[in-house]
């Protein structure tokens, strides 16, 4: 736990370091700075989860996952950039990153999963046209979330994905989307089209 700065090795004896293994440095509170090498293609289950100090990570473009709760509670993380590269974003993976406003999502992203951006502080969102499905708080308890763009390639947007978003007063729901949970808006100021009604 008090490790400061962290390069991880392309190699260890010789072999490629391809995973960042589960919980591998998970409540590291004095880390701030990773640096990922391109040999790594997974960052998995709370890999850096609770690293309260970690104001710098560099996810080189190799990376294809990030896990379930990967990032979870790193409460001095404002900005991320996500490669192009990554498919899957996992459930939690940024949950609780309280200061953390500025992320990219890449446009191979098929869906944002259970949570992922749940109590973080972005201010603007914009979701690629590869998302089909926002999954259940998602972006719960974003309080600063002002602008959403939901592009027409949503299907299914799930239970409480954007409650608690208070300063989200408008959101335009496109004709894509034919499953919307009735509390998915909860506690914003946005009006679900009248054929979800």
């Amino acid at each position: 736990t008090d490790l400061e700065k962290i390069v991880i090795p392309e190699r260890i004896e010789g072999s490629f370091v391809t995973i960042i293994g589960d919980t591998a440095f998970a409540g590291c509170t004095n880390l701030t700075n990773v640096t990922i090498p391109d040999s790594v293609t997974e960052i998995t289950y709370r890999a850096f989860a609770d690293c309260t100090s970690l104001k710098n990570v560099t996810i080189p473009d190799s990376v294809e996952s990030i896990g379930w709760g990967a990032f979870s509670g790193c409460t001095s993380l404002t900005s991320i950039t996500i490669p192009d590269s990554v498919t899957v974003i996992g459930n939690y993976a940024f949950s609780g990153c309280k200061n953390l406003t500025n992320v990219s999502i890449p446009n191979r992203v098929e869906a944002i999963y259970v949570g992922t951006f749940e109590s973080c502080s972005l201010s603007n969102i914009t979701i690629p046209n590869s998302v089909t499905a926002i999954g259940a708080e998602a972006f719960k308890n974003c309080f600063f979330l002002r602008n959403v763009t939901i592009p027409d390639t949503v299907t299914d947007i799930y239970t409480r994905a954007f409650s608690g978003c208070t300063s989200l007063t408008n959101v335009t729901i496109p004709d894509s989307v034919k499953h919307i949970a009735s509390d998915a808006f909860e506690g914003t100021g946005v009006k679900l089209p009248e054929r979800f009604n």
